[in-house]
């Protein structure tokens, strides 16, 4: 079982920056899978961004590619999204999701196990 914990949600500008955390723990593997998920209102969630458990390949969603990156730290156990260049159109509540499998994917399929969600609101 695993216990997920993200942070860093907030209000901001359009242009401006933020930094979400996530923290999967509870199992020894080391080896967790892990994403980031967004929803908005009245639409489909959606996979943001993904990471292999050991940092090396990344995939993200077309409409965020050049301004947000995800990042693992030394542990393997915390995941980040640096968020640049916001945008009013990323307004939503960003979930992170893990497995103990070391899985990779961005369909919510892969993941069984995920966070409260944390409020990213970008205004114009």
């Amino acid at each position: 079982q695993l216990q997920v914990v993200e942070s860093g949600g907030g209000l901001v500008q359009a242009g401006g920056s933020l930094r979400l955390s996530c923290t999967a723990s509870g199992s020894p593997s080391g080896t967790y899978a892990m994403a980031w998920f967004r929803q908005a209102p009245r639409k489909n969630g959606e996979g943001v961004s993904c990471i292999t458990w050991n940092g090396g390949n990344t995939a993200y969603i077309d409409s965020v590619k050049g301004r947000f990156t995800i990042s693992r730290d030394n542990a393997k156990s915390t995941l980040h999204l640096q968020m640049n260049s916001l945008q009013p159109e990323d307004t939503a509540i960003y979930y992170c999701a893990a497995d103990e499998r070391p899985g990779y994917g961005l369909s919510p399929r892969v993941y069984n196990y995920w966070g409260q969600g944390t409020q990213v609101t970008v205004s114009s």
